[in-house]
């Protein structure tokens, strides 16, 4: 049985970014294949807070505090079943892909073998932006790749999403400025409180421009040898806008101080590198939030147990005493 190694990858950053591509692209190493966007651990970790809150409310009359689990190793066992389960699986989710043979199934990790003994796992949930330290519980060790798009180039992707999913990204050209705001920000809020040796950023300019050397930079992040086949994807226009060349983001009802505020955090982020360290403040704050979160979504629990036990209540009372 392979050595099972609890270190995956999640790419973040905003939707239209190059999150798909750059987790396809990392998906061709020997040592890492790519998974379906997940969308469900952020969440997952929010409400394993909430049960280590219940589980312990009692004191020494709870399981949890009574016999010394601490929340830190709830979420590491819980991450660690997950990561054991994702690989022991692999070979169902490739089986699934050679059977669709999708338009791309070499950069949808077909082309891997099977047999190959890859023991890391790459999410590229653009979601995850807002929940890298909800995830970092889960999966102590994980790494991040924030892959960063001008924000022009990526409102422009959003607005024409329908013509690859048919479907709409985002209502409008106001909300494609203001979902890029949030991701991004909160990508940049993890570099600041996890620092290099966690959260990597990538220029996605540097990914179309100057593959070879972007590549072996973000594998030297990610402790893993360097391989041409990581650039194979990028000869394809995979899971593209198609943007017509005529297209124009210029709708009369954005709010020009949306705008100006992500051209300006846009300009910001080309300009600056990440932080060369990480910074205690910065990853208060992204505890603050997370725990803001847990409260929060937990009061919206307790109010709808409430609201059953008095539609309950009612509906029992109306019953004909027998």
């Amino acid at each position: 049985m392979q050595e099972q190694v609890n270190k995956p990858i999640f790419v973040v950053g905003s939707p239209r970014s190059g999150t798909s591509i750059l987790t396809w692209c990392l998906g061709q190493h020997p040592n890492m294949f790519p998974v379906p966007e997940s969308s469900w651990m952020g969440d997952l970790a929010v409400s394993i807070a909430i049960g280590y809150q219940i589980g312990a409310a009692r004191g020494n009359r709870s399981i949890l505090s009574g016999m010394d689990i601490r929340e830190n190793e709830l979420f590491a066992a819980v991450g660690e079943s997950i990561n054991e389960l994702i690989l022991r699986h692999r070979k169902d989710l490739e089986r699934k892909r050679k059977e669709k043979r999708g338009p791309y199934p070499e950069a949808s990790g077909v082309a891997s073998a099977t047999s190959e003994a890859k023991r890391r796992w790459v999410d590229g949930t653009p979601e995850y932006s807002f929940h890298i330290c909800g995830l970092r519980k889960l999966f102590p060790d994980a790494l991040f790749v924030h892959i960063f798009r001008d924000v022009r180039a990526v409102v422009r992707s959003m607005l024409n999403f329908h013509r690859v999913a048919g479907t709409h990204l985002v209502p409008n050209e106001e909300e494609a400025y203001r979902y890029w705001l949030r991701t991004v920000r909160g990508c940049i809020k993890g570099e600041q409180a996890y620092g290099p040796t966690v959260v990597y950023r990538i220029r996605y300019s540097d990914l179309i421009d100057n593959p070879e050397p972007a590549m072996r930079s973000l594998l030297n992040f990610l402790g893993e040898p360097y391989t041409a086949k990581c650039l194979d994807p990028l000869a394809q226009r995979i899971n593209s806008s198609n943007v017509p060349p005529d297209f124009k983001a210029d709708d009369a009802a954005t709010d020009p101080a949306v705008v100006k505020k992500a051209t300006r955090l846009c300009a910001e982020i080309e300009e600056t590198p990440q932080p060369a360290s990480a910074s205690c403040t910065a990853a208060d704050e992204m505890e603050a939030a997370f725990a803001e979160r847990v409260r929060y979504v937990g009061t919206r629990y307790d109010a709808y147990q409430e609201a059953r036990r008095i539609i309950e209540k009612h509906d029992h009372s109306a019953l004909p005493s027998m």
